[in-house]
Order: C-alpha cells, then structure tokens, then sequence
C-alpha cells in the first residue's frame, strides 16, 4: 500500500508523538540501569500510578491542572524513591536475579494495590480542549499534544544531559555509574544519588503519564504494563544506559509502529509485535544497542 504525500506526513506527527512518549519513559530505565545495572520492572507500573494520580488530582480533588501536574510529579518521585529504599537498597550487594525478583515484585505490587484501591474498571483521564484541538497546517489535521509531546520531551532531554553534564550531581552519577565502591570510597555519598536517580527517572515517568493520559484518555491498572515493555526495548534499542540512546530508540519505535501499520494495514492487529521484532533484530545484530558501548558488569 503507497501513502501519498499528506497522509505520510500526518502518520510521521504521530510517529514522532508517540516515540517521544516512549523516550520520556524509557529515560526512566537506562538511568537506573546506567548507575545500578538493574532493570527496574516497575517503572513502567510507577508511570501507571502516576496517571492515577493526575487522574484523581483534576477529575475528583478538582485542582487546577498547573497544581495537579506538580504535586503528580512530587509524589510521584517520592513513590519512586521510596520504592528504591524500601525494594533495592536492602539488596545493594545480593546477587542480580534477588533485585530483579524485587524488581518484578514490586510491578506485581503496584498493579494489584491499584486494582484493589481503584479498582480495575477503567477511568476517563480528564479531557483538556487546549490540548486534543486540532490544527489544520498545509492540509494536514494535527493536534496540539501532537506538537508539544516532541517539544517536552526535547526540552526535557537538554535539562536533563545538562544535569549531568554539567553539574556536582551529575558528575557524581558518572562516577556511580563507573564503580559505585570506588565513588563511595572517594566520599560520594551512594545512597543519596541512587535515590535522585530514582527520583529524576519517576518525574519523567509522571510527565510522560500526564502526556499519555491526555493522548489515550484512560486510566486503568494495567496500563502501564505494555508501555513499559516497550519503554525498555526502546531503551535496549538505543543502547540501555545511554540518555541520548533512549531518546533515539523511543523515536525509532514509535515511527516504526505508526509507519509499518498505516503502510502495512494487515498489520494493525500486530502493532505490539512490532517492538519484540525490533528487539530481536537488535540483539542479533548489535546486542549492546545503537549507542551502547560493552561493560564489563559485576558477578
């Protein structure tokens, strides 16, 4: 099936909306993995409260949306950090499959404390007309989330590689991420970075959770389940442990899903598919991903 030129330029907008969304959260595992080695299997679950959180903040406190996305992001954090310290820190120096059971513990966990707290019908994320208003540009509808997912998502990605480029915090992650016994010898106080590591992937998962939630308006336990899957391919896809990785493989599996399906329609049943195709190709080809680079990990 050909695509004429206004119709690939529409699927490309929301090719490019969607891989945004998967970068923001797929920065959430590489972070962690980049600093700890440890896929943290709950993120994708930490994204899902996070919705639930927006969720309740507008639809049922009615905040105004300005206060509801800060304290969303602030507890989200909090959630993520706490997870850190009350999951991982105790098994800093087990064995990884003990942190990887955690990990998977902790996803099971959230996912039934959301089923048994909101239960599992799905809710109606609030509508925001500012956002979902359609802009027609050279003959081509495009909403306003549309635009402004790449936007955010760029913008956030410069923050955050200033971060840690260019600041004493992210000059400490560096040196975490290198050998965190070493850095702790040094004075670096392990603990506390670990937990901002935490803390900075969770507001991008909170961030990308209010974008989601206002491009799929709805909310349910599960929702974080299969976005998170893909959030970890895409970061395994970019090089897992690399920011500028994630970025990428969430672009290229977002434009991957989007394009194959609206030039292939057979394949609209085996969108989900597409990201495990992509994964093993990945592996074969380039197991340590486009940017990745080998380490030599501890046993």
């Amino acid at each position: 099936m050909t695509l004429d030129a206004q119709t690939f330029m529409q699927h490309l907008a929301n090719g490019i909306s969607v891989g945004s969304l998967y970068a923001l959260i797929a920065i959430g595992y590489t972070m962690v993995y980049g600093i700890l080695r440890l896929i943290n299997f709950a993120h994708g679950d930490i994204f899902m409260m996070a919705a639930y959180f927006a969720f309740f903040g507008i639809a049922v406190f009615h905040l105004p949306w300005y206060v509801a996305f800060l304290l969303v992001i602030g507890v989200t954090v909090l959630l993520g950090a706490g997870i850190e310290k009350a999951a991982y820190r105790p098994l800093r120096d087990a064995p990884k499959s003990s942190v990887l059971i955690s990990a998977i513990g902790v996803s099971f966990l959230l996912e039934n404390l959301a089923t048994f707290l909101f239960s599992g019908k799905p809710k109606a994320f609030p509508d925001f007309p500012a956002m979902t208003r359609v802009l027609e540009i050279k003959g081509i509808s495009i909403q306003v989330l549309t635009l402004v997912v790449p936007l955010v998502t760029i913008l956030l990605l410069f923050i955050l590689l200033f971060i840690v480029n260019h600041t004493k915090l992210g000059m400490a992650m560096r040196a975490v991420s290198k050998d965190y016994e070493i850095a702790q010898v040094m004075g670096i106080k392990i603990d506390r970075i670990i937990a901002y590591t935490f803390g900075i992937g969770s507001s991008l998962a909170a961030i990308g959770a209010i974008l989601w939630g206002m491009k799929y308006p709805q909310v349910s336990p599960l929702m974080g389940v299969m976005p998170g899957l893909k959030c970890f391919i895409a970061a395994v896809i970019g090089g897992i442990g690399n920011i500028k990785g994630a970025v990428m493989g969430g672009f290229i599996l977002g434009l991957a899903e989007v394009l194959l399906v609206a030039a292939f329609s057979s394949l609209t049943g085996y969108r989900d598919a597409i990201a495990f195709i992509l994964l093993i190709i990945i592996l074969l080809v380039r197991p340590t991903g486009l940017l990745g680079e080998k380490t030599a990990e501890k046993v």
